[in-house]
């Protein structure tokens, strides 16, 4: 492996848990409310129990392959021609992914706190950051999330707080009232993202110090992810009313500013600010250390930190030219990427345990290493 670092168990589930709270946190109740409106919530519960499902395919394959990434055993699955196929796949899905995630955040920027600042400027200055987290390697990014983990928590348990006064049940009813096949549509789209996109971590098994656990560690990840965007789509739509979230671009930071209390503590959404900022720097970052490290495997290099700025560098034009206007990230997001998800996160995954079990594939065993990076 290139990655000579090693993260703990506990690291681990948080960065999954980072990585899919992610730019969800703040689209996801417009996403859940423009396909099941009130019914929102029984969506939200129905995807997390459907992604949980897919998740031991993940784990099978990263248990059959302990020392290996998703790049290097595709080859070895596939053989050499079609496993650079299904690493390519795979990787174009996750620089697309850190392209719309890098747009996410300057459409933000530049709509609710910077109106008069350009875009490339914010994707710049994020990217430049997130290039730094990379060159360090994955143990201190694994580190960084460890810290600010408990401090994300508590804001969000703070927002919900202080929101809470605000929420009325009525705009949870009624139930079914346009009957299961909208509910169905919601949970199939919040399936597809963010969970589906837990299939990056493939490339990150090997790292964890204790792999017989990781993945139990991914299925926590997961299911601690679900539950906070769980709260954020409820509270969301029972605060504004599910019509008024699906035509919001972003309902979760204008419910914040609508907290009040007292006409003392009132406008605080730089809480939701921050939260977004620090979990969709994560999720960035560990998109770009996966791309890194994928493409430098794959082309036999000898370090993967060499890819980090051109890598970056790549993304920020990219990440222009990807989206030319709302309509157009609008029918993009609606029927191009969820099919792209559902076939590389999915099928691919899928495809390479089938090939496996019936190959007889199956990566070498090695020794548990118990080292323990920042507990766990």
């Amino acid at each position: 492996m290139l990655e000579k670092g090693k993260i703990s168990v506990r690291q681990f589930t948080i960065l999954v848990t980072l990585y899919l709270v992610g730019s969800a946190i703040l689209i996801i109740p417009s996403i859940l409310a423009s396909k099941a409106k009130q019914d929102a919530w029984i969506a939200a519960i129905a995807a997390v129990c459907l992604s949980l499902l897919i998740i031991p395919l993940y784990i099978a394959l990263g248990k059959r392959f302990p020392n290996m990434t998703f790049a290097e055993y595709s080859e070895v699955i596939l053989g050499r021609w079609l496993g650079k196929v299904a690493i390519a796949l795979f990787l174009i899905y996750v620089f697309v992914s850190a392209a719309l995630t890098l747009r996410n955040i300057g459409d933000f920027m530049t709509t609710q706190i910077m109106q008069d600042t350009p875009i490339q400027a914010v994707h710049i200055l994020f990217m430049i950051v997130v290039v730094m987290g990379v060159k360090l390697g994955l143990e201190p990014l694994a580190r960084a999330a460890e810290l600010f983990f408990p401090f994300i928590v508590l804001l969000i348990i703070i927002l919900v707080l202080l929101i809470a006064p605000q929420m009325k049940m009525v705009n949870l009813q009624p139930v079914l009232d346009e009957g299961f096949f909208p509910v169905l549509k919601a949970t199939i789209a919040f399936s597809t993202f963010p969970f589906l996109g837990s299939v990056t971590f493939l490339m990150i098994f090997p790292a964890v110090n204790r792999i017989e656990k990781a993945g139990k560690a991914l299925f926590i990840g997961v299911l601690l992810a679900g539950v906070i965007l769980t709260v954020i789509a409820v509270v969301g739509i029972s605060v504004i009313g599910a019509d008024h979230a699906a035509r919001s671009s972003f309902p979760s930071y204008e419910i914040a500013r609508r907290i009040n209390i007292g006409d003392f503590l009132e406008r605080i959404e730089a809480i939701m600010a921050i939260i977004w900022f620090l979990t969709i720097f994560f999720r960035l970052s560990i998109m770009h250390y996966v791309l890194s490290l994928g493409i430098a495997q794959t082309l036999r290099l000898s370090q993967y930190q060499v890819l980090a700025i051109p890598l970056g560098v790549f993304i920020i034009p990219f990440s222009i030219f990807l989206v030319p206007n709302t309509t157009y990230l609008s029918t993009f997001n609606k029927i191009t990427l969820p099919v792209f998800i559902f076939t590389i996160a999915l099928l691919l995954p899928l495809l390479l345990l089938i090939v496996a079990v019936f190959r007889k594939k199956r990566g070498p065993k090695i020794e548990t290493d118990n080292r323990v990076s920042g507990g766990g």
